[in-house]
């Protein structure tokens, strides 16, 4: 299994520390989804986030976290009943995880562990750094209604499904995230950069998802949304944000950081008037 982990991060090619770095945390992140895959999470949750985007869709630039959806509510959902089918996975390529803790976020909202993963003794010679990595695993147990799911395969470090969100829903909560989230001298520049990667490739946009999730936020309360209303929301969005701050942001995640050389209020308002709904 070690000659295995090694060959999946050089087959990414990675070419600075940086990117070895990113490379490693991929390979986790599959190989922790094999995990769960095995252990029938997906018969009651969705992936969804930033992960989703990069391993089931070919988003370029990379991600930190596992985000994860209950298909139902379930506040009693206990997340710890999967990481030991997720610790012996990654024991198994070679690789020492540390669950460093699991809990609760509000009173029933989401769960999630920060799992701590090293590489053990017997595969240090074959990577070029002893390296630890930090990967948050989040399940929101009490989601918003209206999103939709589909199988998809991931081949790697072997063939399995998963079960995610469709694009039109991964869109959704992009873009809930851009009218709700309130960043304290911080933009997240991840999300504007997720934001053109959907408008670019004409993904439409699953409306009753988001109006779900901005009513359970209570950004929304009266009428139904429509297409006109979320260009007003985004027009909002795009004179409230820091660009400067957002590029700085996102630059670490990606492999060729002046991909956002070319972002200003104006490319985002022509974004805006891109967007399409399902």
């Amino acid at each position: 299994m070690a000659e295995i982990l090694r060959d999946l991060i050089e087959k990414r090619h990675p070419r600075n520390f940086g990117e070895y770095d990113c490379a490693l945390r991929e390979v986790i992140q599959e190989i922790m989804l094999l995990a769960l895959w095995r252990a029938k999470f997906f018969e009651r949750a969705a992936f969804y986030g930033g992960a989703a985007l990069r391993i089931l869709h070919g988003l370029d630039r990379f991600s930190e976290d596992l985000d994860f959806s209950l298909l139902e509510p379930n506040p009693r959902f206990q997340l710890d009943a999967y990481l030991g089918a997720v610790d012996r996975e990654l024991a198994a390529f070679g690789l020492d995880p540390t669950l460093e803790h699991s809990k609760r976020t509000g009173p029933v909202d989401s769960v999630h562990a920060l799992i701590e993963v090293g590489v053990s003794e017997r595969i240090r010679r074959l990577v070029p750094l002893n390296r630890i990595v930090k990967i948050k695993f989040e399940v929101s147990v009490d989601p918003p209604g209206l999103f939709a799911t589909e199988a998809r395969h991931v081949l790697e470090p072997v063939p399995f499904f998963v079960k995610a969100f469709t694009p039109g829903s991964l869109f959704a909560g992009k873009v809930h995230a851009l009218f709700t989230c309130r960043w304290a001298n911080r933009a997240k520049g991840r999300d504007w950069y997720d934001f053109a990667f959907f408008v670019s490739r004409g993904i439409p946009l699953n409306v009753r998802h988001l109006e779900a999730r901005l009513r359970k936020s209570e950004h929304w309360t009266v009428g139904v949304i429509d297409v006109t209303a979320i260009q007003g929301m985004m027009s909002d969005a795009i004179e409230n944000v820091n660009l400067d701050a957002a590029k700085e942001e996102v630059r670490r995640f990606l492999a060729d950081p002046r991909a956002v050389d070319v972002w200003s209020k104006e490319f985002f308002r022509d974004l805006a008037q891109r967007i399409r709904i399902e």
